[in-house]
């Protein structure tokens, strides 16, 4: 059965052209020429979209949409007026219309913003299914939380997952970038595979090879063609996790492949054409690294065709009841036991912390407490974090107490965070890097650039 289309106008004419024009694409449509026969039809029957018109006999367009989404907040409008006035447009949108389009009306450009406002809603609520029940146990990789951050996060993704644009997401270590990357990448319809590299996991004279591959005797050691992530991703997705860590001559070749959409495996002169699309992501601020003339202006511009931002956890402790829940039951089957419920004064404490590691500290935490746990709930004593609650941030222009300790720089505070998670660990760089939310490479930098000890 197709799509329900109402249409909300009075001029009898336009509105049994349109009924003709949709009905011959197969939607069902019901026309209206008044605001009280509208919302007759909508009582009697819901809508897919509504068609609206901004002049009637007896009221506008903008007063009925603000009824209609008043009582249906979901309802997908698309206005209709022969007023050419900017100011109306932005009082529909700000009241919820999906689009606006002026008279006089052209079929095919009412059908394009029609199917582009369904398809957009049918991509949200796929998105929004995935956020899990309460009670779910939760197997593979979600995007977790009903904060209002976390929904607009599914919102950008419903809305560029079936675009071919580059996406740059941006966040702090551990808050999930890839889960939103392979989100998109599932939600895209391409029909190739989602294939990530850590850019700073690997090292520079080898990081090339592995991006875009090399031909047999390219270099010592290559005694055979391999293939690189570019060719693995063809028609499908290339995630790039902390580009930002990219070498200058590979962010020039990065540049080539996304403007020429062509590349060469290193020591080979045949040009290969790519057709996977590039998902990048990072923790730093792009256009502060142009500044310091570590990032090259015109990749970071071709990156962020589309911006995502990931909010840190502490910043939507709403989601962590939820979120705590859903990677218990993971958890529980990746270490075959059932899963454990959290005390009270175990939650508490979980709202408490601050996450500098964010979720993947959360599940490290969590997975460890499970470990330990021989009852089947988790208690405040089984969390290590007991000692390292959050504290309370002074609000604005509250004086700082005079036994204060003197202010320090962020180096300093960083060095200090790191130095407690190495001691936390006895110096086990693998599980630092878990909770740090960081490469090897980059906990291997900080510990000589700041003399750190080890074990």
């Amino acid at each position: 059965m197709g799509k329900h289309l109402l249409i909300i106008e009075d001029d009898a004419g336009l509105g049994r052209m349109l009924q003709f024009h949709f009905e011959d694409r197969g939607f069902q449509v019901t026309v209206a020429q008044t605001c009280s026969a509208g919302l007759e039809a909508l009582e009697q029957r819901a809508c897919d979209l509504i068609l609206l018109d901004q002049q009637l006999p007896d009221g506008t367009g903008l007063e009925l949409l603000q009824r209609v989404r008043a009582h249906e907040p979901d309802q997908l409008v698309v206005m209709m007026t022969g007023q050419h006035d900017l100011e109306l447009a932005i009082q529909a949108i700000k009241a919820g219309a999906a689009d606006f389009i002026h008279k006089p009306i052209q079929t095919e450009a009412l059908q394009i913003v029609v199917d582009r406002a369904l398809e957009h809603r049918r991509l949200a609520r796929e998105v929004e299914a995935l956020q899990p029940p309460p009670a779910a146990l939760q197997k593979g990789r979600e995007l977790i939380g009903r904060s209002s951050a976390m929904l607009q996060v599914s919102k950008e993704i419903a809305l560029c997952a079936g675009s071919a644009a580059t996406v740059l997401i941006n966040g702090e270590s551990g808050t999930g970038k890839e889960v939103v990357a392979r989100l998109i990448h599932t939600h895209s319809g391409r029909k190739g595979p989602f294939v990530a590299i850590n850019c700073a996991a690997i090292v520079e004279n080898l990081l090339e090879s592995e991006l875009f591959g090399h031909e047999k005797g390219a270099f010592t050691g290559a005694d055979s063609r391999k293939i690189g992530r570019f060719e693995l991703a063809q028609d499908g997705t290339l995630f790039l996790d902390e580009v930002g860590e990219l070498a200058p001559a590979l962010q020039a070749k990065l540049l080539r492949v996304l403007q020429e959409q062509v590349f060469e495996r290193v020591g080979g002169n045949q040009q290969i054409v790519s057709s996977a699309r590039v998902i990048a992501a990072t923790n730093r601020d792009l256009f502060k690294e142009v500044e310091a003339g570590r990032f090259r202006e015109d990749l970071a511009y071709r990156l962020q065709v589309v911006t995502i931002g990931l909010p840190p956890l502490r910043q939507r402790r709403e989601d962590i009841p939820l979120l705590a829940q859903a990677l218990i039951g993971r958890i529980a089957g990746q270490i075959h036991r059932p899963p454990l419920a959290l005390t009270p004064a175990a939650l508490d404490l979980l709202q408490q912390h601050d996450w500098p590691g964010n979720v993947r500290e959360l599940e490290n935490l969590l997975t460890q407490a499970m470990v330990q746990a021989r009852d089947t709930v988790l208690t405040p004593d089984l969390l290590p974090i007991r000692h390292r609650s959050a504290t309370p941030i002074a609000a604005a222009g509250d004086s700082a107490p005079e036994e204060a300790a003197p202010l320090q720089t962020l180096d300093q505070v960083e060095a200090a965070h790191i130095q407690r998670v190495l001691h936390h660990t006895g110096g086990h760089k693998g599980n630092s890097c878990r909770i740090l939310g960081i490469s090897r490479p980059a906990l291997d930098r900080k510990i000589r650039k700041y003399g750190l000890t080890v074990g």
